[in-house]
């Protein structure tokens, strides 16, 4: 394949980068080729266990730090050890998700699983890191979408599927809103002034470990199909492309959107991607901030 590779990687030194997620999967090469790159990168992982075995896979300038976005407590906390910690944050990856394929299952504090961890802990986790991204030159904030979102709809009425559950679509709709959110974050800080960029990502079809995860409470049959998406998916290092070049080509303009060329954007070199109607429709953005300034207490921007 060609096109935009990690060659084209600027240098990164005297910059911080924070990577949700950062263990495994696309966070574990995404926060590889940043730290290879010269960047300090903080590691944002629920499970620091692993997370110390990935910074010693990784090398270079790296610390582990304990967060669960499922939980605000854990997102607050979070935020106020690191802004103590680093005056200025130069990068924020909102790379971490969940995808289940299970019953239903909600948070400690009350809301569906992934809505609660892949959207809403990752708007306040910006938020409360705002400040800090505002004191860094040329900060840029990564969201990151999926091409699942083109089908998902936001029902105000009921963004927790607290009726009708259907595992799958509620996936969609937490991709949609991070994408929502990603968007409306752009608008929000043009609005005022912020020379921060919010940009967007996605991976297309990628072999990251959430899908085997998802397949794993159906037994034999899901590990059949898991198998299955070994073949139809890209590699997670050809996956993490567009979330790099979001988060470090110096073109990068607030609100583009970045994932891969080919077959309906599953897969290939890395390109700017389409996004939803529904993803860039301002009456959805505003109602989507206000409802997770709602739901999480945090308001800002």
């Amino acid at each position: 394949m060609t096109g935009w590779t990690t060659d084209r990687i600027p240098d990164q030194h005297g910059r911080v980068a924070v990577v949700t997620g950062a263990n495994s999967g696309l966070g574990l090469v995404t926060a590889t080729e940043l730290a290879r790159r010269g960047a300090h990168v903080v590691l944002a992982v629920r499970n620091t266990a692993a997370g110390e075995q990935a910074a010693r896979r990784i090398g270079g300038d790296v610390e582990v730090r304990e967060l669960d976005l499922a939980r605000l407590d854990s997102v607050r906390a979070f935020a106020a050890k690191l802004t103590a910690d680093h005056a200025t944050i130069d990068l924020l990856v909102n790379n971490a998700g969940v995808v289940l394929l299970g019953p239903r299952r909600t948070t400690a504090d009350g809301f569906e699983l992934q809505f609660a961890t892949n959207m809403l802990g990752h708007y306040a986790l910006t938020g409360l890191l705002l400040g800090a991204l505002c004191g860094a030159r040329n900060a840029r904030v990564v969201s990151l979408s999926s091409i699942t979102h083109k089908n998902a709809h936001l029902d105000f009425d009921d963004l927790m599927f607290e009726r009708n559950y259907r595992a799958a679509a509620a996936y969609g709709r937490s991709k949609l809103a991070t994408t929502v959110f990603g968007v409306e974050l752009d608008r929000r800080l043009r609005a005022a002034g912020s020379p921060i960029v919010s940009a967007l990502a996605h991976p297309g079809l990628t072999r990251s470990n959430l899908t085997p995860r998802a397949w794993e409470h159906r037994g034999r049959l899901g590990q059949v199909i898991a198998r299955l998406g070994l073949v139809a998916t890209q590699s997670v290092e050809q996956g993490a492309l567009p979330q790099l070049r979001a988060a470090t080509d110096p073109g990068v303009r607030g609100g583009q959107f970045f994932g891969p060329s080919r077959l309906w954007e599953t897969r290939g070199p890395v390109t700017e991607a389409r996004l939803s109607r529904e993803a860039v429709d301002p009456a959805v953005g505003r109602r989507l901030w206000a409802a997770a300034e709602e739901l999480s207490g945090i308001s800002y921007l």
